[in-house]
């Protein structure tokens, strides 16, 4: 099960009623916060969500309304007594700009390590999930990321006995080591069926409708792209700006058939971001305007 939040869902300033960009995941013990923009301490605090036991910290980009809230946060995880490191990922000037914002964090008491993103596209795995950057195009150098969860194939005893594979063996085996044993190889496969579908949920803000998004969303359980735009007359600044309009997110959703598409990322000129849902909704029906706290939980399939 991967629980999903949307933190914050205003670009460029906070408003009363919206907060900037963050998106949290929880999966097995485990949490990822994407973007840290103005307010997302208040935000988790409104959900009822800890920020002590983030683990990792990935950036789409270094853009005020994404980053601004991350001194902040840094010291309230200091204050919270934590000493477990903490691990930062994002483009390339990474690790400049968490040293100049970490001016105003100085001390803390646990580590941070700085990961800069190289290439188009780039994979890191960490305790049974696996997180893909894949760049896209906004006006400076910006990332979407894509959060998988791979399911390995259910026990097949008959496949270990046929096998002749030593019971005390199988559940090691299960557990995706590889063992040698008296001159053998076990592994895995070896008493495992075939894979089932895990879970997956991609998401990216601040850019044009690029090719990139379409290929990394395809299979995922949930979408999530900012929708900065829904009048007509504003896709002239959206081109100019390197943003979105809704019309284009949900047909990005309908080439990647995708099951469910959240939008977020919107203008502050956006008060009511749900006016223009019955336009976008014609290219693609499962589309919702997400508000600050929207949650799901993504479960696996049953067998």
């Amino acid at each position: 099960m991967i629980d999903v939040c949307l933190l914050g869902t205003g670009g460029m300033m906070p408003m009363p009623h919206r907060w900037l960009t963050a998106l949290m995941l929880r999966y097995n013990g485990k949490s990822i916060l994407i973007d840290c923009g103005e307010g997302t301490q208040i935000a988790l605090r409104e959900k009822g969500w800890s920020p002590k036991p983030i683990d990792i910290i990935c950036f789409t980009h270094f853009h005020a309304d994404h980053i601004s809230g991350l001194p902040g946060m840094l010291l309230t995880m200091g204050n919270a007594e934590r000493t477990e490191p903490l691990r930062l990922i994002g483009p390339k000037g990474l690790c400049k700009t968490v040293n100049a914002l970490r001016m105003i964090a100085p001390g803390l008491p646990f580590e941070i390590s700085c990961t800069e993103i190289t290439g188009e596209e780039q994979d890191f795995e960490f305790d049974g999930f696996r997180i893909r950057a894949f760049k896209v195009n906004h006006s400076i150098l910006c990332y979407g990321y894509s959060f998988s969860v791979d399911r390995t194939g259910r026990f097949d005893k008959d496949r270990a006995l046929s096998a002749n594979i030593p019971m005390k063996l199988w559940s090691r085996l299960q557990k995706g080591e590889v063992i040698e044993q008296d001159g053998v190889t076990y592994t895995p496969d070896m008493v495992l069926g075939p894979s089932r579908k895990g879970l997956k949920v991609t998401y990216c803000t601040d850019t044009r409708p690029t090719e990139s998004i379409v290929r990394n969303a395809v299979g995922a359980d949930l979408l999530i792209l900012e929708g900065m735009y829904g009048e007509p007359d504003k896709l002239p600044k959206a081109r100019e700006n390197r943003h979105m309009m809704m019309w284009e997110a949900a047909k990005i959703a309908s080439t990647a058939r995708v099951p469910k598409l959240w939008l977020t990322h919107y203008s502050p000129s956006m008060i009511r971001p749900e006016e223009f849902l019955g336009e976008v909704r014609k290219i693609f029906p499962e589309t919702y305007a997400a508000k600050d706290g929207k949650t799901t939980e993504l479960m696996f399939e049953e067998d």
